[in-house]
């Protein structure tokens, strides 16, 4: 299974970005191999539509679960129509913590947006 954490360097020892669909980068940790791959997020720099964007890359990675401090109401259904389950990451705390965090069942997940 693949995690992606939104990220603003390719270091799972930095902080988690609040942003989900203007972070530089993704992180993601396939469990299965226990490897480390930073993808680039190329829809940061959109003008409009970034969450959307950002949201589709990342089920075309084959992700299945998202950690991250945001994210918006078009992102959202994206992912949750694609079986992806999106956690509220510690914005205080690293991706390597936050995975093991995650990992913990200690991460609120995110079931509706609220408005």
């Amino acid at each position: 299974m693949k995690i992606c954490f939104s990220a603003s360097e390719q270091d799972k020892k930095s902080i988690l970005d609040p942003r989900f669909g203007r972070c530089l980068y993704f992180l993601i940790f396939d469990d299965k191999s226990q490897k480390w791959t930073a993808v680039s997020n190329q829809a940061a720099a959109a003008f409009r539509g970034a969450g959307v964007s950002a949201a589709q890359r990342v089920v075309s990675l084959g992700c299945k679960i998202i950690v991250t401090g945001n994210m918006g109401p078009n992102a959202f259904n994206v992912t949750n129509a694609s079986g992806i389950k999106v956690y509220l990451g510690d914005l205080e705390k690293s991706i390597a913590d936050n995975l093991k965090i995650y990992k913990e069942g200690k991460l609120s997940a995110l079931s509706a947006l609220e408005e």
